[in-house]
């Protein structure tokens, strides 16, 4: 049987020599080379996703593929595609090096340039451990396994601008519809989801900050099952612990939840640190939350153009959502997407607090009526990103995705009930 080989290489001149060598290789099938980190994992998604015998054996990762950098990059391709063995290319074979490379999930580590016969040698022992774990799948281990669901993380322009409630309701619509949904707190120093939710829990995302390897059972421990079937990551009760979250834990923390579940929805909050800037920059789609007034929408913009400076995320790849909209406001969604320069969610939320008033005070959110129109805004809102899912048939525009209940839901607010 062929042995399959990605490589993941972004020097072009790297392209060519790898590409040569492999070729060379008996029993190789080299597969047409990725350029950087998103394309890497986008394939081989693609490919978990009908089935893991059609992932490649061997993936070959240049140390200077971008915009991850290549341990990281490995760290999640040995989380997320348990069956798919790791051979990192680099100039510095230095014993160091090779600790770091085995710690972060590498099977093996190859020196440039490169030379056939370790290569060959290297390639032909992955490959081997490769298809030993695929026995191991196949016989139902504990393990990761799946091509990972989305990952939505909610900012704030501001404190106080709606961002931890936007979040909770768009993980309780995409449960509601059927998705398994993971809630993460990255508000690591004054995050409110367990207050908005009346939730008391031990454990936080601090307890898996200084795990290397974060397996379904563990991340199971550190996780709250709430009353809806969402799964609770909670910020630790103590703000000075937040800390202890890295960026490089809060990676292998977003990982490991998008392996797990179908939507993972994550408050970032209105302050960044290290964690929640990993988080943007891992996430699908990520939302800023801002309120039409001045303070608000510049607020906005200097979050825009402080990702943008510290390439955390383009402008153009960040939506912001409109809170406590109203057909008055001076400041309009236009305006607000002239003035921050990213795209502006079609779904507004209006201006009701006295409709979230008694929910908010008592710290049961999800009680909210299922008539409130902020409810629905940000349920609609969920659909419009694509997180809930849809019933078999639903294709009209604007229709909100969901299950019997979200359903339901929506045929209500049609009817103006």
């Amino acid at each position: 049987m062929p042995t399959r080989i990605l490589p993941a290489v972004g020097d072009a001149d790297a392209v060519r020599s790898i590409t040569t060598l492999l070729s060379q290789l008996p029993d190789a099938e080299p597969v047409a080379p990725v350029v950087d980190s998103t394309q890497l994992v986008d394939t081989l998604a693609r490919l978990a996703a009908e089935s893991v015998d059609e992932l490649p054996e061997v993936v070959i990762v240049h140390e200077r593929i971008g915009p991850v950098p290549a341990l990281e990059l490995i760290r999640d391709v040995a989380l997320r595609f348990p069956a798919v063995g790791v051979i990192l290319v680099t100039s510095d074979a230095s014993p160091g090096l090779f600790q770091a490379a085995m710690d972060y999930g590498a099977r093996g580590l190859v020196a440039h340039p490169l030379g056939y016969e370790e290569l060959a040698s290297r390639v032909q022992a992955v490959a081997q451990w490769s298809v030993g774990v695929r026995r191991h799948l196949g016989a139902g281990g504990d393990v990761f396994t799946g091509a990972g669901g989305i990952v939505v993380t909610v900012s704030g322009a501001k404190g106080g601008v709606g961002a931890t409630l936007t979040a909770i309701q768009l993980a309780l619509a995409a449960q509601a519809s059927g998705r398994g949904t993971a809630l993460v707190d990255m508000d690591l120093q004054t995050g409110d989801v367990a207050s908005f939710l009346d939730v008391q829990f031990r454990r936080s995302v601090v307890d898996l900050a200084a795990i290397s390897d974060i397996s379904p059972r563990v991340l199971a421990d550190a996780v709250y099952r709430h009353d809806t079937g969402v799964a609770l990551l909670l910020a630790p009760g103590e703000g000075e612990r937040g800390e202890d979250v890295t960026d490089r834990a809060a990676r292998q923390i977003v990982s490991a939840l998008r392996s797990r579940y179908d939507v993972v929805v994550i408050d970032c909050g209105a302050q960044l640190s290290g964690a929640g800037a990993a988080a943007v920059e891992m996430a699908d789609k990520a939302l800023l939350v801002t309120t039409p007034d001045v303070v608000a929408v510049r607020g906005a913009k200097r979050v825009v153009r402080m990702w943008d400076r510290l390439q955390i995320r383009k402008a153009e790849e960040t939506t912001v959502v409109v809170n406590r909209h109203g057909r008055n406001a001076e400041i309009q969604p236009p305006l607000i997407q002239r003035i921050t320069g990213t795209a502006v969610a079609a779904t507004t939320v209006p201006a009701h607090y006295k409709e979230l008033q008694s929910a908010v005070d008592a710290g049961r959110v999800h009680e909210l009526d299922g008539r409130s129109t902020v409810k629905q805004a940000l349920w609609t809102l969920a659909g419009e990103l694509g997180l809930v899912r849809a019933p078999e048939g639903t294709h009209r525009a604007g229709r909100l995705r969901g299950d019997r209940a979200a359903v339901s839901f929506r045929r209500r607010r049609e009817a103006g009930g």
